[in-house]
């Protein structure tokens, strides 16, 4: 027997699926531009596979240098999950969920209250965007907070 996320049964429908229905799990991707160039360009975080619910945020352990420009998203849209950021406006310990990293109390975040949820379709990965100027240094600790919607939901650092 296999419960949906609505509750009903499904005869056959992945066990382990059903397991932990309705919690939510974590992956934690990285992005230090140092270690990884930091060359505009478009750098996958996270390998999803069928269909999740996602809460995203980025948490800046070094602060981020450089002229260029930054953004999360997916193929097609670079900057769907969190809005094209200056890369200059990210410092250590500061949360950056949309454009306008948050100065005023880097380190605190409303997250289920005052992040958007996203639902991640048919299996497509999640990119970093670098444009324009390169970026010379800094750290990026990128937090997914997700739940499967399909038996085959995941996500995994790439």
């Amino acid at each position: 027997m296999a419960q949906t996320l609505n509750g009903s049964y499904k005869p056959n429908y992945a066990d382990s699926y059903a397991v932990d229905v309705g919690t939510y799990r974590h992956a934690t991707g990285n992005y230090n531009f140092t270690d990884d160039t930091g060359a505009a360009a478009a750098y996958t975080i996270f390998t999803v596979t069928g269909d999740v619910l996602l809460s995203i945020f980025g948490l800046c352990q070094v602060t981020v240098t450089g002229a260029g420009t930054m953004e999360l998203g997916i193929v097609g849209n670079t900057a769907a999950l969190i809005a094209q950021s200056t890369a200059l406006d990210l410092i250590q310990y500061e949360i950056w969920e949309d454009a306008t990293p948050t100065v005023a109390n880097p380190g605190l975040i409303d997250l289920f209250g005052g992040a958007r949820q996203f639902v991640v379709a048919a299996g497509i990965d999640i990119i970093f965007t670098i444009g324009g100027a390169g970026i010379t240094a800094g750290d990026i600790d990128f937090h997914a907070f997700w739940m499967p919607l399909s038996a085959d939901g995941n996500i995994v650092p790439a």
